[in-house]
């Protein structure tokens, strides 16, 4: 405040009341309240700015790092299927492995076709919608509706897919010869 001002202001202060001074204190207190209001949001939002900055940075680095041998994207292990073997070209062809394909089909490497095709049905079947919706009685509470999950029925189709193409590539390539017996001891 400019020194003429100020010592204006003492004047008029001095040949105030008391109750006038409080008047003057009030409104001095009233107009300072805004002020801090505003002052409180701007270093809220600040706060509030740098945490949200820091917690993007924070997912930009994690979405770039991927530890060995995570779950993550890559849970078939599809990336790791860099070969040019005919197993790793229907792994990435299928984006499933086959010991993923019969996990979901619940059946082993030896089982036939057979036994894969009729838990097939079966899972296929647990997972589709009902046929006819059951009739709705008023008032009555019935068995709860089975529900159907499209994306089980895809993976049990993609399932039953990728094992069919691998008993395709089996049944296409020559047998292996066997390496040759060695001769077994006998009497000379």
């Amino acid at each position: 405040m400019p020194p003429l001002a100020e010592e204006v202001w003492r004047v008029r202060l001095a040949q105030a009341s008391p109750s006038s001074t409080l008047r003057i204190s009030r409104a001095r207190h009233r107009m300072s309240a805004p002020k801090i209001i505003i002052q409180i949001l701007i270093t809220g939002t600040q706060i509030f700015g740098k945490a949200l900055l820091e917690a993007a940075r924070q997912a930009a680095k994690n979405a770039k790092h991927r530890p060995q041998g995570a779950m993550g994207s890559d849970v078939a292990g599809v990336g790791n299927a860099t070969t040019g073997s005919m197993t790793d070209k229907l792994t990435r062809e299928h984006r499933m492995t086959l010991d993923e394909a019969h996990l979901i089909l619940n059946t082993k490497r030896g089982d036939g076709l057979e036994q894969i095709l009729q838990n097939y049905g079966h899972l296929f079947k647990a997972n589709s919608p009902p046929e006819v919706p059951p009739p709705a009685s008023p008032g009555a509470r019935g068995a709860p509706t089975s529900r159907h999950s499209h994306y089980l029925q895809s993976k049990v189709v993609r399932a039953r897919e990728r094992i069919e193409a691998e008993i395709e590539i089996a049944a296409e390539e020559p047998p292996s010869r066997a390496p040759p017996s060695e001769p077994t001891a006998g009497t000379s």
